[in-house]
C-alpha cells in the first residue's frame, strides 16, 4: 500500500469514526429524553385520583409517551359516542393550537381504522398507507411521515386513540414504543373512567 492510499485509508476510517460518534451522541439526547419521560410519566401516574384536572393530566400524559419514544407530535383523540367521529381533544407539537377540536370522520384515516378495529398500528410511510388521510396534513400544512397508533379501551368500548407522529431521530416507531404507547393509552382510560365515574356522581340508593 503506497502512502496515497494508506492516506485515504485513514480519511475514510476519519469519517466513519465521526459518524459513529455523531450516532452515538443522537442515541444518548434520545436516550436521556427518554429517562426524564419515564420519570415525568411515573409522576403524572401518581396524580390518577378521584377529582383531577383530566384534561391536564391527559394533557401531561401524552407529553410524557412522546419524550419516551422520541416523537415530534402527538395527539390524544376522544370518540364522540353519537356521531361516531374522533375528536383532537389534546394535541402537541406544531398544530397543537389549529388541531385541538378537529373532527375526523367516522373510520377516516389511521386513527379511524385502529379504533374501528381495535388494532394498534406501525406505519413506516403514512403517504403509502391506503388507509391515511391527508385532509389534517393538508388543511394544517403539516407532514405526517411515519406514525404510531394505539386505541384507548375501556374493556370492549373504546373512548379513542393515541397517536405520536414523525419521530426526532431517522429510525422508525419500534416495538418498544409500540408497548409503551399501550401502557399511555390504559392509564389514559382509566383516567378517564374515573372522570366519568366522578361526573355520573354515585349511584341512587
Amino acid at each position: 500500500m503506497d502512502s496515497q492510499d494508506a492516506l485515504r485509508s485513514l480519511q475514510l476510517e476519519v469519517a466513519r469514526l465521526r459518524e459513529e460518534n455523531r450516532a452515538l451522541k443522537d442515541e444518548l439526547t434520545v436516550l436521556r429524553g427518554a429517562v426524564r419521560g419515564l420519570d415525568s410519566l411515573h409522576g403524572v401516574i401518581q396524580r390518577i385520583r378521584p377529582g383531577v384536572d383530566v384534561l391536564q393530566l391527559l394533557d401531561d400524559l401524552l407529553a410524557s409517551a412522546l419524550a419516551v419514544v422520541a416523537a415530534h407530535d402527538g395527539s390524544l383523540l376522544l370518540l364522540d359516542d353519537e356521531s361516531g367521529e374522533l375528536v383532537f381533544a389534546v394535541v402537541h407539537g406544531a398544530a397543537r393550537e389549529r388541531l385541538r377540536g378537529f373532527r375526523l370522520p367516522p373510520g377516516r384515516g389511521i386513527a379511524g381504522w385502529v379504533a374501528a378495529n381495535r388494532e394498534p398500528q406501525i406505519v413506516h410511510d403514512a403517504h403509502t398507507d391506503p388507509r391515511f388521510f391527508p385532509g389534517v396534513d393538508e388543511t394544517l400544512g403539516f407532514e405526517t411521515h411515519t406514525l404510531a397508533c394505539v386505541p384507548l379501551m375501556d374493556g370492549n368500548r373504546v373512548l379513542g386513540v393515541i397517536e405520536a407522529i414523525n419521530k426526532t431521530t431517522d429510525r422508525d416507531f419500534s416495538a418498544q414504543d409500540h408497548d409503551l404507547l399501550l401502557v399511555v393509552a390504559m392509564l389514559a382510560s382509566v383516567a378517564l373512567r374515573r372522570a366519568e365515574a366522578t361526573t355520573e356522581g354515585p349511584a341512587a340508593p
